[in-house]
C-alpha cells in the first residue's frame, strides 16, 4: 500500500493564464487521491484542466479498483466446522441514517454451553438380521430377565479342546485360543456348555450353600444361563490359578490379553463392573460370550458394552 506522502502521479505544464511552469503533484491518502499544487498559478492550472475536461494521467487505477484500498470481504477463507456458521453480515448506518451496502463482520456466535453428543459411529450393521428372542439365533439374549423360549432348549454342539460349544461359535473360540497361545499367553477353557439339568444342579447347589438371594447373584437359574446357548465359555490362566472364576482374573495376563483381544474374535467380556447394572451380574472377566465377528466390531466402535443396550431388551435383575 502506498504512504500517504507519496506522489501518485506528477504533471509539469505550462499555466496558460499566468505565464508560468507550474508542477502538480496528485498524492494519494487512504485510497484517494488529492490534489497538491506546487509553485504560482497551481490553482487556476487545476481548474482549467477541469473545465477542459482533460485527464491529467492515470492516477493508478487497475480493473476498476483503486489501488492500495482496503479489499473487500470476502466469502473466501477457513472451511466451516460442522454446526458453526461463519460471521454473518451486518449492515452500517450511515450519517444520514441510510443503510449502506457495506458490510462489518458480527463476532461468531459463542458454541452452546455443555458438550455436544457426537452421533454414533456408523457401521452399517443391520441389527435386525437375526433374533434376539430365538434360542438358535447368535445374537440371542439371555438374562435374569428374559429365559430361554423353550426354558430346556439343547442347542447342536462341536468340540474345542475338549469342551462343548455352539458350531458356528466354534472356528472363532479355537482361534482366540490359537492367537493367545501365539502371544504368548496360556489361555484355557474351564467351562462352556451346560445343559438345562446340569444348570440345575449347579444352581441349587449354590442355594443351598448361600441361599436363594445370593445364588441368584453368582449364578444364574436355570433357562437364564448362556452356557445352555452354547455360546458362552468360561476362560482361565496358568500365571495366577487361584484367579480362575475369580474377580482377579482380569488383572492377570490372561484376563488383560481377553479384555483387549476377544471382539477380534467375535467374543464379549458379557460382565463388568461397568454394565453390571444393565446385566444383573457381577464382573465376570473370565465369562465370554460369542456374538460373531460383526456385531463385536459394532459394540466396540459405538462404545456399547451390553446385548441389552443394543438391542433394547430388558435387563437387571429377576422379576420376582
Amino acid at each position: 500500500m502506498l504512504s500517504t506522502s507519496q506522489p501518485a502521479a506528477v504533471i509539469a505544464v505550462r499555466a496558460v493564464h499566468t505565464n508560468a511552469d507550474v508542477t502538480v503533484s496528485f498524492v494519494r491518502t487512504r485510497g484517494r487521491a488529492r490534489v497538491r499544487p506546487a509553485g504560482p498559478g497551481a490553482v487556476v492550472l487545476v481548474a482549467s484542466l477541469l473545465l477542459a475536461g482533460c485527464a491529467a494521467a492515470d492516477l493508478g487505477n487497475e480493473g476498476g479498483s483503486v489501488t492500495g484500498a482496503e479489499p473487500p470481504a470476502t466469502a473466501s477463507g477457513p472451511a466451516e466446522k460442522p454446526g458453526e456458521k461463519g460471521p454473518a453480515e451486518k449492515p452500517v448506518e450511515n450519517p444520514e441514517g441510510a443503510r449502506a451496502p457495506q458490510t462489518e463482520p458480527s463476532p461468531v456466535a459463542a458454541p452452546a454451553e455443555g458438550p455436544v453428543d457426537a452421533p454414533p459411529p456408523a457401521t452399517g450393521l443391520d441389527l435386525t438380521e437375526h433374533s434376539t428372542s430365538d434360542p438358535a439365533s447368535p445374537w440371542v439374549v439371555v438374562n435374569k430377565r428374559t429365559p430361554l423360549d423353550p426354558v430346556d432348549h439343547e442347542p447342536d454342539l462341536t468340540t474345542v479342546r475338549g469342551y462343548l460349544v455352539r458350531p458356528d461359535a466354534a472356528p472363532d473360540v479355537a482361534a482366540l485360543l490359537d492367537a493367545a497361545d501365539a502371544d504368548g499367553v496360556r489361555l484355557t477353557l474351564r467351562s462352556a456348555y451346560r445343559g438345562y439339568p446340569k444348570q440345575v444342579a449347579v444352581y441349587e447347589g449354590w442355594v443351598a450353600q448361600l441361599g436363594a438371594a445370593r445364588a441368584d447373584s453368582v449364578s444364574a437359574r436355570p433357562g437364564h444361563s448362556e452356557h445352555q446357548t452354547g455360546l458362552g465359555v468360561d476362560v482361565g490362566g496358568t500365571t495366577r490359578p487361584e484367579c480362575d472364576f475369580e474377580a482377579c482374573f482380569g488383572e492377570t495376563v490372561e484376563g488383560r490379553w481377553v479384555a483387549e483381544h476377544a471382539a477380534e474374535f467375535g467374543m464379549l467380556v458379557r460382565y463388568t463392573r461397568q454394565n453390571s447394572a444393565v446385566t444383573g451380574y457381577a464382573p465376570e472377566p473370565w465369562h465370554l460370550r460369542w456374538v460373531g465377528r460383526e456385531l463385536a466390531a459394532h459394540m466396540r466402535a459405538t462404545g456399547v458394552t451390553t446385548l441389552e443396550e443394543v438391542f433394547d431388551v430388558p435387563g437387571g435383575d429377576y422379576a420376582d
